[in-house]
């Protein structure tokens, strides 16, 4: 049996799940006068989370850090499934596949650090984003050409919806 193409394997994803520094952002943090770090949000990612959710895909987000931005983030999006703080990102991640009683293989996941490789090497679905780090980019089944912050996201839903065959049809609202 031949090995699946990214496409393939993006036409199973029934959960996305995004890493926060570096993919839904830049990886840059900015600290406030009183300490706190401020994250920035690429709009037209957001977007396309709003769009796979149309598509039918779950949305997931399981970062490293904790942030109260990006509970906001996640509340504004409309993502329920939200975990942060802590490298251990496979216990979340084995967590979400119970809830949801889902595979791993119809699981996606994007990611750009080496705390992210645990999950990549269960998915589906494995995404980096070019700037990612070496070790994240070898074992990636898809590399994005925007980077993380910068559309990488939207870059990823399409494809999903592309994949699926559902792009047409979310895409009909704005295409009038």
């Amino acid at each position: 049996m031949s090995e699946l193409t990214y496409v393939e394997r993006a036409a199973r994803v029934k959960l996305m799940i995004f890493d926060v520094d570096g993919v839904l952002t830049d990886g840059s943090l900015h600290y406030g006068a009183d300490g706190e770090a401020l994250k920035t949000f690429n709009v037209q990612d957001g977007l396309g989370i709003k769009l796979i959710q149309e598509a039918g895909i779950q949305t997931a987000i399981i970062s490293a850090r904790t942030s109260p931005q990006v509970i906001r983030r996640a509340a504004d999006l409309g993502i329920s499934h939200l975990h942060q703080g802590g490298h251990d990102k496979l216990t979340p991640f084995n967590a979400l596949l119970e809830k949801t009683g889902l595979s791993a293989e119809q699981v996606g996941f994007i990611g750009d650090d080496v705390v992210d490789l645990p999950i990549l090497a269960r998915v589906g679905l494995a995404v980096a984003v070019p700037n990612g780090r070496k070790e994240v980019l070898e074992r990636a089944h898809h590399t994005t050409t925007a980077f993380g912050g910068r559309g990488a996201v939207r870059e990823v839903c399409e494809l999903l919806m592309h994949a699926q065959g559902t792009y047409a049809r979310v895409m009909a609202q704005f295409l009038v």
